[in-house]
């Protein structure tokens, strides 16, 4: 079985994140897709993310109708912050019998020399790109990379923070998340 994991903070998950995740879904070779939600990403500030389990819980409830999605609280347990090639050793030893691939939105592919052991990412496993409108451009040695493969899925521009901010700002976003995910956080209060 071939895996997609998809990595965010999910804070929160949104239209964006499943339309990518159900488009890499059905338009790719993969089964499935993990959205693993990370409890810190090296690259944002901690204080404004939701609790994990609160984020987890989002994401349970945004992919419940989705056979096809799964969220996955596997960094959870892993040292922070996390680095992709911890958590890619960690699932690997746990399900051998799955082949694991990365998703990565193109405006991370052009800062992807800058991750921890990038190299050893790129020789074992594949990485499933969607296009994102950014500026910069994706390092040369990375065009036409035999594992990483582009994915013509749509261009979202829409952003958590976004989100976060038009909550803040008392905007409708109901529009830009899922019916039950909107629902929780209304109920729970968050980002206000």
């Amino acid at each position: 079985m071939k895996v997609g994991l998809y990595f965010g903070t999910f804070n929160p998950i949104h239209i964006g994140h499943l339309t990518i995740a159900n488009h890499m879904a059905e338009y790719s070779d993969l089964d499935q897709i993990w959205m693993v939600v990370t409890p810190h990403n090296p690259h944002k500030k901690k204080s404004s993310l939701l609790d994990n389990n609160h984020r987890i819980e989002m994401v349970n409830i945004a992919v419940e109708d989705y056979q096809k999605i799964k969220s996955s609280r596997i960094e959870f347990n892993l040292p922070q912050p996390n680095y992709t090639i911890n958590t890619l050793a960690v699932l690997e030893e746990k399900h051998p019998e799955i082949d694991f691939c990365l998703i990565m939105g193109e405006d991370n592919l052009k800062s992807f020399h800058k991750w921890k052991n990038y190299e050893v990412i790129l020789e074992r496993y594949a990485i499933y790109v969607y296009p994102r409108i950014s500026d910069g451009k994706v390092e040369t040695q990375f065009d036409g990379h035999p594992k990483i493969i582009k994915v013509a899925a749509p261009i979202m521009e829409l952003s958590s923070t976004f989100i976060r901010k038009a909550v803040k700002d008392k905007k409708n976003i109901r529009p830009l998340l899922p019916q039950n995910v909107w629902e929780y956080l209304d109920k729970m209060n968050f980002y206000r």
